[in-house]
């Protein structure tokens, strides 16, 4: 009995940790850039005793181990803004962002804005990197024109272009916040399709969330009722055995 409730608890735990995966993706599906997660986890097998001498054998039980979160990096949809620094990405890749220790991030959040010194900055106050590192433009530049390439044009001319790196594989980039990754060996993207005055959406699909809500919410309140019986015939194992006379 120990060894059950043991069991359920463990996939209790899991469920609430993917519950609050889900309500992080529901919360963030009108993010710029944002990408959906999901709840991973492996098995732990408990080792038995050597059960030859005694029949039968003992059971393998199997408990809720280790659990970790994976990003769906598919694209989200492209949304029209006007904006002339509004950049989205129609294909693969990630724009990079300088961070205050002077390292570099990556987003697919294209929702770019001008501060108080004419610098090109993220969402979050971080200056977007171009071929020649961070850019700022001034009244004498006039409109700024970004090319497919991610190519800057103004008046002045050509101001650099648009950092967009890629990476061998996408799976081994780290989430910060809500849509920034850190990531080694960053590569150039390879056929960059940018889209002046638009933003990539989240990739959230709301019915889907919905869907894995309810399953999540229903298996978690199945397996409370499990705890709960099970704490239950342990009180009346007590009481039973209490009542026996010596």
């Amino acid at each position: 009995m120990e060894n059950a409730q043991l069991v359920a608890l463990s996939r209790q735990s899991i469920l609430r940790n993917h519950l609050d995966v889900i309500a992080n993706n529901m919360a963030n599906i009108n993010t710029s850039g944002f990408k959906s997660q999901n709840l991973h986890f492996s098995e732990y097998v408990m080792p038995v005793a050597d059960g030859s001498a005694f029949e039968p054998q003992d059971r393998a039980i199997s408990y809720v181990d280790m659990f970790t979160t994976r990003t769906d990096f598919t694209h989200g949809p492209i949304k029209m803004t006007g904006n002339e620094f509004d950049l989205s990405l129609n294909s693969d890749g990630f724009f990079a962002v300088q961070m205050p220790d002077g390292t570099e991030a990556y987003t697919r959040s294209g929702a770019f804005r001008l501060d108080s010194t004419g610098q090109l900055i993220s969402a979050d106050g971080s200056p977007v990197m171009t071929d020649q590192g961070p850019i700022s433009f001034n009244d004498q530049d006039g409109r700024v024109e970004i090319a497919q390439d991610g190519t800057i044009s103004t008046r002045l001319g050509i101001r650099g272009r648009i950092k967009v790196v890629d990476f061998e594989d996408v799976r081994t980039m780290e989430k910060i916040g809500n849509t920034m990754f850190k990531a080694d060996n960053p590569i150039p993207a390879q056929e960059v399709r940018m889209v002046q005055g638009a933003v990539e959406g989240s990739n959230v699909y709301g019915i889907t969330e919905v869907t894995r809500l309810i399953e999540v919410t229903r298996a978690y309140d199945s397996t409370s009722k499990i705890v709960k019986d099970l704490d239950e015939l342990r009180r009346q194992a007590i009481s039973t055995l209490g009542k026996i006379q010596a």
